[in-house]
C-alpha cells in the first residue's frame, strides 16, 4: 500500500464503533484501529486547534507502521491571520510535524487558502511558501476563482512546482449533482465550495479531496472518472493521497473501500484494505 494512500477526513467517528473500532476500544485508541483499515487520514481537527508536541507523539506511537498523517494547517495561520505575522504559529505547527516526520508518520500537510485570498495576495503567498522547510511535504488548496484563471493560475502552479508542493484538488461535483436528500447533505451543500476541477500535478503526491453523497451509488460516475487518473499517477511513479468525504462521516469508509476496490481492478498488485469488523451479535435478554 505504499503505492498510494487513501483515507477519510477524520479518524474518530462514533458511527464507526463496531465497524472500524471494537466496541470495547477506548476513544484514545481509535487512531490505532483506524490505521489498521486505512493508511492515511486528513487531519481536519488541526484546523480548529493547534496540536501539541505531546499529542503528535501520541499519534505517532499509536498509528501503525506505514501510516501517514496529512494534517490541515490551523485556521489561525490560514484564515485568521491569512499568512501575515504568522511566524510563531507556523513554527509551532512545524514542530509538531517534525515529530511525525521523525517517526515516519508524516504525509503532505495542507494549507487551505481562505475563500477571499485572491490573486492580489500572490506575493504574500510566495513569501510564506519560500519560508516553509523544504524537507517536509506540503500541499496547498486554492479556493478563490483567481487561482483557476490566468495569469494567476500559471503563477500559482509554477510556485508550487518550484517548491515541490502539491496542488490540492477539491472535487465536490457529486455532492451538488442532485438536490440534498437529507439535512446533513443540505448543510454540506451550503458549506462546501464548487471549485473548478484540475488534474494538475505540481509535486510528488497528487492530493485529491473527493466529496461524495451519503448514498454511495450516486457517486459512482465520479469514482469511475478518477480511478484511471489515479492509476496513471501511480504508473508514472507518483504517490497520490486520496481522501473520501461524505456529508455524513459515517459513510466515508465505504466510499474509500469502494474507491480502492475499483482502483485495484486496474492495479491488481495493490494490497487489500482491511475489511470492516464482523458484526457483533446482540445478546438476547432472558425475558
Amino acid at each position: 500500500m505504499n503505492q498510494y494512500y487513501i483515507g477519510c477526513p477524520v479518524w474518530g467517528c462514533e458511527d464507526w464503533v463496531g465497524k472500524i473500532f471494537p466496541r470495547a476500544a477506548k476513544r484514545t485508541e481509535w487512531i490505532k484501529h483506524y490505521s489498521r483499515c486505512f493508511n492515511t487520514v486528513e487531519g481536519n481537527t488541526t484546523f480548529y486547534a493547534m496540536p501539541t508536541i505531546d499529542t503528535a507523539k501520541r499519534w505517532a506511537d499509536l498509528a501503525e507502521d506505514g501510516f501517514r498523517f496529512a494534517l490541515k494547517f490551523p485556521k489561525i495561520i490560514s484564515h485568521e491571520k491569512q499568512l501575515m505575522h504568522a511566524q510563531i504559529d507556523t513554527k509551532q505547527f512545524i514542530e509538531c510535524l517534525r515529530v511525525l516526520f521523525e517517526a515516519d508518520r508524516l504525509g503532505p500537510s495542507f494549507l487551505q487558502l481562505p475563500p477571499d485570498f485572491s490573486g492580489r495576495n500572490f506575493e504574500l503567498l510566495k513569501k510564506y511558501v519560500i519560508e516553509l522547510p523544504n524537507d517536509l511535504p506540503f500541499a496547498i488548496e486554492p479556493r478563490h476563482q483567481d487561482w483557476f484563471t490566468e495569469p494567476f493560475e500559471k503563477e500559482f502552479d509554477q510556485l508550487l512546482s518550484e517548491h515541490s508542493i502539491d496542488r490540492v484538488i477539491f472535487d465536490s461535483r457529486a455532492l451538488f449533482s442532485q438536490p440534498p436528500s437529507d439535512p446533513v447533505e443540505k448543510e454540506s451543500q451550503r458549506r462546501k465550495p464548487q471549485s473548478p476541477i484540475r488534474q494538475t500535478v505540481t509535486g510528488k503526491h497528487p492530493f485529491l479531496r473527493f466529496v461524495g453523497r451519503n448514498d454511495l451509488t450516486l457517486v459512482d460516475p465520479w469514482i469511475s472518472e478518477w480511478v484511471p487518473v489515479v492509476a496513471d499517477w501511480i504508473g508514472n511513479g507518483l504517490i497520490p493521497f486520496i481522501f473520501t468525504h461524505s456529508p455524513n462521516d459515517a459513510f466515508a469508509p465505504e466510499f474509500a473501500w469502494e474507491f480502492h476496490k475499483q482502483l485495484q481492478a486496474i492495479i491488481p498488485t495493490l494490497d487489500d484494505l482491511s475489511a470492516p469488523l464482523p458484526s457483533e451479535p446482540t445478546q438476547l435478554g432472558l425475558f
